[in-house]
């Protein structure tokens, strides 16, 4: 995979302070995590792991994950407000810590969601400067960074399906950067994420959708306007 850094990610992103890890990082995850969900959640739990775990009242932690899934991007003037914004806007939240997980990355969040009779949880970690990883949703792992263009396919672990569903994305003339397959079991379900270099259609999105053999489509673009323009 080619590297995609830039000076931009060595100075942090344009955001809200004090920390680009535990600040505008952590303000990115709960943005995915709102996306990757659908819909804005009604409960949230959220548990600190590690160095987060110590620091996230002070850093400011606690504020940007909500700004997240607020939908705000990491320099919207709400962020500092998001606690009392949440609960204006019927999102109720609770939050843990764990401060011995020694096997996870020292930056670690994970966010439980519920809303209408459904349910997610995301992991994901702050690798620094704004940057980045979601790691890990409803149990599956992945590895994808929500800075570009993502497809996320739940479905059943069929012969070629991999293959299959590489190849619609070819043919929408969709370039795939990386590529994540993690399944609970033989024959069973699989998740699959592709990092691609361009849009996908939603004609595309749409076919995908259709085929019985596939039980959920999620597409992430994920775009901040100051990154944008």
């Amino acid at each position: 995979m080619a590297d995609r850094s830039s000076i931009f990610d060595m100075i942090g992103p344009i955001m809200i302070g004090p920390s680009s890890s535990h600040t505008g990082g952590v303000a990115r995850i709960g943005r995915a995590a709102r996306h990757l969900f659908g819909r804005q959640p009604e409960e949230v739990v959220i548990t600190f792991f590690n160095s987060f775990a110590r620091t996230y009242e002070g850093h400011g932690s606690d504020k940007a994950v909500i700004a997240g899934l607020l939908d705000m991007e990491p320099d919207d003037e709400r962020l500092k407000n998001s606690l009392a914004l949440s609960r204006e806007a019927g999102m109720n939240f609770q939050m843990k810590a764990v401060t011995n997980a020694s096997a996870m990355h020292p930056n670690t969040v994970k966010i439980l969601m519920k809303a209408e009779g459904q349910e997610m949880w995301v992991r994901g970690v702050s690798r620094g400067g704004g940057i980045i990883g979601i790691v890990e949703i409803d149990g599956f792992k992945c590895n994808f960074s929500a800075a570009a263009p993502t497809l996320l396919v739940t479905a059943h672990d069929i012969h070629g399906s991999v293959a299959f569903i590489s190849s619609v994305v070819a043919h929408d003339e969709c370039n795939i950067a990386t590529m994540t397959v993690n399944r609970r079991g033989k024959a069973d379900i699989a998740k699959l994420v592709f990092e691609l270099d361009s849009g996908i259609r939603p004609l595309t999105l749409d076919y995908l959708r259709s085929l019985n053999w596939i039980s959920d489509v999620t597409y992430l673009e994920l775009r901040e306007d100051a990154a944008a323009g």
